[in-house]
């Protein structure tokens, strides 16, 4: 399951490895705390769900917008 991530097309689509660990720390805590899968999940750890959702493109990373630059702030 996790040879998926040695394309680099994966590592590209979430901008570095950096921020695919990110997304997959963040979602496996997300699982520890009880969040549903959003895949098959029989006989797979929680690491591999994770891998899994990912490699069928069932979460995407978020990024938080930006906040206004000091002229638009009144």
């Amino acid at each position: 399951m996790i040879e998926a991530f040695r394309h680099d097309d994966i590592i590209d689509k979430f901008g570095g490895r950096f921020k695919l660990c990110a997304l997959i720390q963040r979602r496996w805590l997300q699982l520890l705390q009880g969040a549903r899968p959003m895949v098959e999940t029989k006989g797979l750890t929680d690491l591999e769900v994770v891998v899994k959702e990912i490699v069928e493109g069932k979460i995407e990373m978020e990024f938080p917008e930006d906040e206004p630059a000091d002229e638009e702030r009144v």
